[in-house]
């Protein structure tokens, strides 16, 4: 159920680009360090979005990775009330393969040649999947309480920031779909368990965030069925981002369509206008979506930091809630 969605060991967000996942993924993050949980934010694609945005004294511009080490990752600690409760780390495939790399070749010499050589770097890179195989199979691994790296210790909830909407069913699915063609072998075992672990409603929730637009809207749902065909996972949550307060009623719509060009009449008009169609698009997610969904405003900043995100939090936690005592309330309606 949405209102038990932080204690899952896994929480994947993902959307169509531009609707704000990474806000998304970073307010999921502080809630669940903030209620006790040792998490882990890992963003896909060796991005510093969520870094950038909660450790601003890094110095550290969107989109920018926050480790340059393509060997190992670099699992940082991001400053906060939190303590040693939120961490960040950027998931590259060509880290993930040289992990895998040194984890499968026991053979020192060999697996240094093996990571060092461009043919099969470039191999793997060419093998369809093999690179979302080797991104969800990190991810994977820091969401499990016993985990493979030698001396890390383990997190309780790891929120991975996935790739957009287009590329989310594929990234999801590799690892069964490897499993299914290998059959037998150390890819197959660990296709099948990254592939149940995805699957399994109680380790895994899937969070669709759309901002509530025409477009964002209908990508998101089509993604669900797009998820249950390639990956066989049904979305738990969905957010609709960027808000307008909608302040104005029909009335008082028509009474701004006639009231003339002075400046302020059209803002109060454009965002009256705006934020009417933004309700209807938020009225059709809600009455199409197959799971439950809380929204969040529109934040007035041209960067967010880690106030903004921390309202964010806040406004999750609430719509949450929203959520559990609804469900208990049907859940007792049909005893």
């Amino acid at each position: 159920m949405p209102g038990e969605l932080l204690h899952r060991r896994l929480i994947v967000v993902t959307g169509k680009g531009g609707v704000g996942k990474s806000t998304v993924a970073a307010a999921l993050g502080v809630l669940a360090a903030r209620q006790g949980r040792r998490t882990v934010i890992a963003e896909v694609g060796r991005r510093g979005d969520v870094a950038a945005t909660l450790d601003p004294a890094a110095g550290l511009a969107p989109g920018e990775s926050a480790g340059e080490d393509d060997d190992r990752f670099d699992e940082r600690r991001l400053p906060g009330p939190w303590g040693d409760r939120l961490w960040h780390v950027s998931v590259s495939p060509e880290a993930a393969l040289r992990e895998y790399l040194r984890d499968q070749l026991p053979i020192g010499p060999l697996a240094e040649l093996l990571r060092s050589s461009r043919l099969f770097t470039g191999l793997a890179a060419a093998t369809p999947g093999m690179r979302e195989l080797l991104a969800m199979g990190k991810v994977w691994e820091l969401s499990q309480p016993r985990r493979r790296t030698p001396g890390a210790e383990p997190y309780d909830l790891c929120v991975m920031d996935a790739p957009a909407s287009g590329h989310a069913a594929t990234i999801l699915g590799a690892p069964a779909q490897f499993a299914a063609t290998a059959r037998v072998g150390p890819v197959a075992r660990q296709g099948q368990q990254i592939g149940a672990t995805i699957i399994d409603p109680a380790q895994t929730a899937i969070v669709v965030v759309a901002t509530a637009e025409e477009l964002p809207v209908s990508e998101a749902l089509e993604l669900q069925g797009a998820l249950r065909r390639g990956a066989a996972v049904d979305v738990t949550l969905g957010v609709a981002n960027g808000l307008l307060a909608d302040r104005f009623s029909a009335a008082d719509r028509q009474l701004l369509a006639t009231a003339g060009d002075d400046p302020a009449i059209v803002a109060a008009r454009g965002h009256a206008e705006r934020a009417h169609d933004q309700q209807r698009q938020l009225a059709r997610l809600r009455r199409e979506a197959v799971a439950p969904v809380v929204t969040l405003p529109l934040v007035p900043s041209r960067r967010l930091g880690p106030d903004q995100i921390g309202e964010l939090a806040d406004r999750l936690e609430s719509g949450l809630r929203r959520i559990g005592a609804e469900s208990g309330t049907a859940t007792r309606g049909a005893a």
